[in-house]
């Protein structure tokens, strides 16, 4: 892992000392190269125990997928920014990049991590460098009150956690994720050992979020730059699936009788924010929405704890992550051409963008899991998994399935076909540099279903 911290770390001071002609090119280069050398992370996928550096950072099969996922991101967010702030002044550029590789070596670290306080100390400060990026780099006035639903949302589930951990920390002696599966567990009264199990859990699901608490996610999206969008949808929102999947085995056995509550709120938010998606006019939060929708089938998956349902949400969360941040994207090539994120009024853009057109196609397709895409390998696996716990489950996931299509190709249709409206008709052709990012993203999911052993068996152990 040392071969990814330090030039991660290397990226900060270069970026405050490159010249301004080459500040974008040189970030770029080195990151795309962080990124490259953490693929290298995926050959050890096959084992079933820890790659660890030290006692405190390591790899395993589940971090290792969410890790790359992280260092990937990072060039795609540099590449999608560089035209909205190549006019503000330089210094704000460096800050900008200064605070999107302070975020991922947070993330690298919360990922990394092998012991439970170290974790959630990074979980707490991939808050920071998000937050300034949404207040100080979005769009819209909005942006300060967005900031402070994150902000306050994180905060409130994330302090309860603390305390859990304290109290787990005090029972077993030990939070390292080598040690904490064969400790002893935490003896408690029954009312008690409830709250205590609701405390663990809450910080995960407002990341995650689960519908009821999810209010802060659309404002946060919706304000965000692209950069903040995208890192939001593709790896933030993973922290609180990772976080679930961790303290799961800690919480085995109080887990049975708890969890029923939190199926039905997940499934049925699938239904409720699926609904919601139908009637949005505005384009980005329609895409916040639908990242809502899919985050409920994988807290429902964690949530029923069998390996498939492991298995399943683990390829959901990163499969749903790269299309995700695909259609931030493309979001944020119409805002760039139209200055308008509604959708009646920058319609019929097959006309006028056709190649963007053929991009905005495959990410709708991967969005409504089109088969052979590992978005419906997660999927199914998913869906089978709560079908084997309770058939009434198919009800909701099946209706769910049904209005994730409905609003992908209600997304498509609106955004692409129809008449080209006047005010449209002399836009600025699509460029090489979006081509390439919009490839760097859905390039991946072929990948991944040419690798299968990447996905399946992750959980076999």
């Amino acid at each position: 892992m040392l071969k990814i911290l330090i030039p991660t770390l290397f990226l900060l001071p270069t970026t405050w000392l490159t010249s301004s002609k080459w500040l974008w090119p040189t970030a770029l280069t080195q990151s795309m190269l962080i990124a490259l050398g953490s693929i290298t992370w995926l050959n050890n996928t096959t084992d079933t125990g820890w790659t660890a550096l030290n006692s405190y950072i390591g790899t395993d099969p589940l971090s290792t997928p969410l890790l790359v996922l992280s260092c990937w991101l990072l060039p795609l967010m540099l590449l999608a920014s560089q035209n909205h702030l190549s006019s503000e002044p330089m210094n704000r550029q460096r800050m900008y990049i200064t605070l999107l590789t302070t975020l991922q070596l947070f993330l690298i670290l919360a990922f990394g991590a092998t012991e439970m306080i170290m974790f959630y100390v990074m979980f707490e400060a991939t808050l920071i460098p998000t937050l300034l990026v949404i207040t100080r780099w979005g769009n819209q006035t909005e942006r300060l009150n967005a900031g402070t639903y994150f902000l306050f949302y994180t905060l409130a589930g994330s302090l309860p956690l603390l305390v859990a951990l304290l109290m787990l920390q005090n029972s077993t002696g030990t939070l390292s994720l080598l040690i904490i599966p064969y400790a002893k567990p935490l003896l408690l009264m029954p009312f008690g050992s409830k709250i205590w199990w609701a405390a663990c859990m809450i910080a995960f699901l407002v990341k995650m979020p689960l519908y009821g608490m999810h209010l802060w996610l659309p404002k946060a999206h919706v304000e965000a730059p692209v950069a903040g969008s995208m890192v939001l949808a593709a790896v933030l929102l993973k922290l609180g699936g990772y976080g679930m999947m961790r303290l799961m085995i800690v919480l085995d056995p109080l887990s049975k009788e708890m969890v029923y509550p939190f199926i039905v709120l997940a499934l049925w938010g699938v239904i409720m924010t699926g609904s919601i998606c139908l009637r949005q006019t505005d384009l980005k939060s329609l895409i916040a929405y639908s990242s809502v929708s899919h985050m409920g089938l994988v807290a429902g998956g964690i949530l029923i704890q069998t390996p498939w349902g492991f298995t399943g949400a683990l390829i959901l969360m990163i499969a749903h992550g790269l299309a995700s941040s695909a259609l931030f994207c493309l979001a944020n090539t119409n805002y760039e051409r139209t200055h308008s994120r509604t959708m009646l009024l920058a319609r019929g853009l097959q006309i006028a963008l056709p190649l963007m057109t053929t991009w905005w196609f495959i990410a709708s397709l991967a969005n409504l899991a089109l088969p052979p895409l590992p978005n419906l390998m997660g999927e199914l696996m998913i869906i089978t998994s709560l079908f084997n716990w309770s058939a009434w489950t198919l009800i909701l996931t099946g209706i769910g399935t049904l209005i994730t299509a409905a609003y992908s190709l209600y997304m498509f249709l609106m955004s692409q076909r129809g008449p080209l409206p006047q005010h449209m008709l002399a836009l600025p052709p699509s460029y090489t540099r979006e081509h390439l990012l919009m490839a760097l993203h859905l390039i991946p999911l072929l990948l991944i279903i040419l690798k299968p052993a990447l996905l399946w068996g992750w959980f076999a152990c």
